[in-house]
């Protein structure tokens, strides 16, 4: 089945109704993961519309990721529209949605059937990110990109984990 539809069948013919969250989500998600990547290749490509593509790609990297400039560099001179760090939240996000897909929701690691418990492991976890981040700004070690994207999977991954099951809730197909 496609994430975000659901077929019902008819007596005659089959129909399908699209989940608007899900599908909303998804399509972000996928604009999350290809984007920083292809922002290089588009504006090395020196075809018409692609750099000018690349370039709000990387407007918008600039304005997500606290580090940008710490891109890895796929095309020298350009680099990713986000730093690793960011590239690995997103990594994380798309294992939980690939994993979502497969078990429908089903599993003790799905955080947010614990409530406010699920909710508070869920945050906590999710600091990771921002710790290693002050950890990096105070001087406690530099930035390195196998580093921080295991700082960005470990965000990535506990927000997925809480996240997921909110926004693309499996209902049966006979109460839609």
């Amino acid at each position: 089945m496609l994430p975000g539809l659901v077929f019902k069948k008819g007596f005659s013919t089959q129909h399908f109704q699209i989940r608007w969250v899900s599908a909303i989500a998804d399509f972000l998600l996928v604009g999350m993961v290809v984007g920083p990547f292809a922002a290089p290749f588009l504006a090395a490509s020196g075809l018409p519309m692609l750099p000018m593509i690349a370039n709000i790609i990387y407007f918008m990297g600039t304005h997500v990721c606290p580090q940008p400039e710490m891109g890895v560099a796929l095309s020298p001179p350009y680099i990713m529209a986000v730093c690793m760090r960011c590239y690995g939240t997103v990594t994380g996000l798309l294992i939980t949605r690939v994993l979502y897909g497969v078990t429908g929701g089903k599993g003790f690691y799905w955080l947010n059937q614990y409530g406010w418990n699920g909710a508070v492991l869920a945050t906590v976890l999710m600091m990771a990110y921002p710790l290693e981040l002050a950890a990096e700004v105070l001087g406690w070690w530099s930035f390195h990109n196998y580093v921080v994207m295991l700082f960005g999977l470990m965000t990535g991954l506990a927000w997925g984990l809480f996240t997921m099951p909110i926004l693309h809730e499996w209902r049966r197909a006979d109460a839609i």
